[in-house]
């Protein structure tokens, strides 16, 4: 701190003292011109001792940001013609320019950076990538004084040495300019005489060349990158694009190109619809909704009723949750996909080069399809952690706890997050003695620690053991009994089970298709790295979905599957990014926990200003109507006015409530306009209104209602 005071002192005392001694006044036209001779007599007599006074002036001019740098850089040529002169200016103009980023730099950019580091994440990301080549242009086409470039760009992630010699490069097109007007000085009457039409053309046409700059190296990047597969890219291809993988991201990929007219081909090594389909969303979905049918049962006295049982079997239950999945099927089938033009193969793909895909049937056969694209749409699957003994039994995850039959009599869930905490709300309801072992402090940690409490409340009101500080170490049988051994506050928990259910995540498939061979690298958390348009290393492959991150959730991939196809299909014309903007999410637990956005715990540690209100849901006419009035909708908006920020919704039908508040953001609609909707009653849905209604309170204009309240006082005489 004391280092940053000092040299702002410095700065301050120069630039206070350029002013006071009104040093601007010999960085005048006029008064250059008054003392040419004496000055050129003196550039002959001490031409070393010259150059360096004018090279250490002209970098204290720009290093502090006075006016006088465009005038300096004509005395240049004036003083010591064109070549010496645009040596001299050139390299003092960088060296200026670069004190004066890494001023600003040292004074401000971590401040900058920690209030605003979320904003600026994009910027930062941007520059990290083609910082160069921003500010090129803006060397080359001077639309902003280079003062403001240098203190602006020292506020980003931009290294020191690339700003100093793109700076130096970008500014010498329009340091020749200048130097070589300075050399005929005597004909120029102001600065704007420089300035020319067609001046200001060559500029403009300079500034075009950032881009084509730009499309020559990434052209020379996808040659190195092609460079030992060039004699094995075909003349022609096959297909226009490949897709591997048929879940969520494969089937809306492959659909977009049929429905444009592409040549396409799917290929699905196990079965159609993926995880969503088989061994995710729709029989997780399923087996809730009897879970939930027998928690109202027990609820009898709630609604009115003596009382309500079932006789059931659990066979039942989990055929009934494959016969809904045999329902859905037909959406994702290999006839309906062919139906609308896409070449569905069943067999595992293989690339084996960036534009070849070896498909092996079941039966062993091998076949080579040529394309022009690749979409990698692999999946992931359940991450089994490697706890010592877990691997001697026969463990359940999220992929196989469809195949019981059989009602576990002691269940060990491990894992707190969406998986395991619908799975182990499931299972207790239908009379599992569940213990869920989760190794954070609370679990679902992602939200906020209220939402954690009232969904562990409700778990344990379901007979849930939620252990949270619980940290698994090992697995033992003993006396044929299956036993999990756990850490907590550094003592050893044993606890006996008949299935354990391992539920701590996702990983994705990213071996076993080519990936290794092809060099194509991934990112620490196993997801293959992709740029913003869903490009792998080589242009032509893309990866969406589960397999490229950074969501793993089934809208998430269909929605970057649209940029993965547009981009493959039509990229050469126009390329989208991929806008993670609003995404929103549940878990299906009961309540149901619902977000887009921010949480509250995500803005504080972010230091995003925000604004919270809560709306608590034992207010609402249907909730109460339904014996479901428990819970919340909490809005964060920024201070002061109604743009929303994030929603965080707990209750019954959650996620169906949390739609309106999904398009409310990606729009722009703010808490007024949604007070402003008609919300149909009584719904559930009318919860949004009722927390737009609480945020219109709290920001009521108190001083214009008490005018208000005195004028009704004298309108009643």
């Amino acid at each position: 701190m004391k280092s940053k005071i000092a040299l702002l002192a410095v700065i301050a005392v120069a630039i206070g003292a350029f002013f006071f001694f009104d040093l601007g006044r010999f960085l005048s036209l006029d008064a250059f011109k008054a003392q040419q001779a004496t000055l050129a007599g003196y550039v002959a007599e001490n031409p070393w001792q010259s150059a360096l006074a004018f090279f250490a002036a002209y970098v204290a001019v720009a290093a502090l940001s006075l006016p006088g740098a465009a005038l300096m850089t004509l005395l240049g040529g004036a003083i010591f013609g064109f070549s010496r002169g645009l040596v001299l200016v050139s390299f003092a103009s960088a060296v200026g320019a670069t004190l004066a980023f890494f001023s600003s730099r040292f004074l401000l950019r971590d401040w900058v950076q920690d209030k605003f580091g979320d904003r600026l994440k994009p910027i930062n990301d941007g520059v990290a990538k083609d910082g160069p080549f921003y500010l090129f242009a803006l060397r080359l086409v001077p639309l902003f004084p280079f003062f403001v470039v240098n203190l602006v760009m020292g506020l980003t992630t931009i290294k020191t040495w690339p700003f100093y010699w793109v700076s130096q490069l970008g500014m010498l097109a329009g340091t020749a300019v200048f130097v070589n007007a300075g050399t005929q000085l005597a004909q120029i009457s102001s600065l704007k005489g420089i300035i020319s039409p067609a001046i200001l053309g060559s500029f403009a046409l300079l500034g075009i060349f950032p881009i084509i700059a730009k499309k020559v190296l990434d052209w020379l990047k996808g040659r190195k990158v092609y460079a030992r597969f060039a004699s094995m890219k075909p003349k022609s291809f096959d297909r226009n694009v490949i897709v591997i993988g048929a879940g969520s991201a494969g089937l809306v990929t492959s659909y977009i190109a049929a429905a444009v007219k592409a040549k396409v081909t799917l290929i699905e090594k196990h079965k159609m619809g993926g995880d969503c389909l088989n061994t995710g969303c729709v029989p997780s979905k399923a087996l809730i909704k009897t879970a939930k049918l027998l928690s109202h049962m027990k609820r009898a006295k709630e609604f009115g009723l003596t009382s309500a049982s079932a006789e059931w079997n659990f066979a039942d239950v989990m055929e009934r949750v494959q016969r809904v999945i045999t329902e859905v099927e037909p959406h994702d089938s290999i006839e309906r996909y062919t139906g609308i033009g896409v070449d569905c193969v069943t067999g595992s793909a293989r690339i084996v080069s960036p534009w070849a895909v070896e498909i092996t049937a079941a039966d062993g056969s091998k076949s080579t399809m040529t394309t022009k694209n690749i979409v990698i749409a692999t999946g992931a699957r359940p991450f089994v952690p490697p706890i010592p003994g877990l691997a001697d039994i026969a463990y359940l995850t999220s992929d196989n706890v469809w195949n019981l039959r059989q009602l576990p009599k002691r269940l060990v869930v491990l894992g707190g997050g969406p998986i395991g905490s619908e799975l182990t709300q499931c299972f207790a309801r239908f009379g599992s003695q569940v213990s869920q072992v989760e190794m954070a402090p609370r679990i679902l940690l992602r939200e906020d620690p209220e939402v954690s409490e009232l969904v562990t409340k409700s778990f344990k009101k379901d007979g849930v053991a939620v252990l949270t500080g619980h940290k698994a170490k090992q697995v033992v049988i003993e006396n044929g009994e299956k036993t999990l051994i756990c850490e907590h506050n550094g003592t050893d928990v044993r606890i006996p089970f008949d299935e354990i259910l391992v539920a701590v995540g996702r990983t994705a498939n990213v071996t076993g298709f080519g990936l290794e061979e092809l060099g194509i690298p991934t990112r620490p958390n196993k997801t293959i790295e992709t740029n913003e348009y869903l490009q792998t290393l080589f242009p032509n492959i893309f990866a969406c979905g589960d397999v490229a991150g950074p969501f793993q959730f089934t809208h998430t991939a269909a929605h970057q599957a649209w940029y993965a196809a547009v981009n493959a299909l039509f990229g050469r014309f126009k390329k989208f990014k991929a806008d993670y903007r609003v995404i929103p999410w549940a878990t299906f637990t009961d309540p149901e926990v619902a977000r887009v956005g921010l949480s509250e715990s995500e803005a504080k540690e972010k230091k995003i200003p925000h604004e919270v209100t809560v709306y608590s849901l034992d207010d609402l006419d249907r909730a109460i109507a339904d014996s479901e009035a428990h819970g919340f909708v909490k809005v964060l908006t920024v201070p002061g006015k109604d743009t929303i920020l994030g929603v965080t919704i707990v209750g019954d039908h959650g996620g169906d409530i949390l739609v309106e508040y999904v398009t409310a953001m990606k729009y722009g609609i703010g808490m007024n306009k949604i007070l402003g909707t008609i919300h149909t009653y009584p719904t559930l849905g009318e919860a949004n209104k009722y927390a737009a209604g609480v945020w219109k309170r709290n920001h009521q204009p108190t001083k214009l209602l008490e005018w208000v309240a005195k004028f009704h006082a004298w309108e009643r005489g």
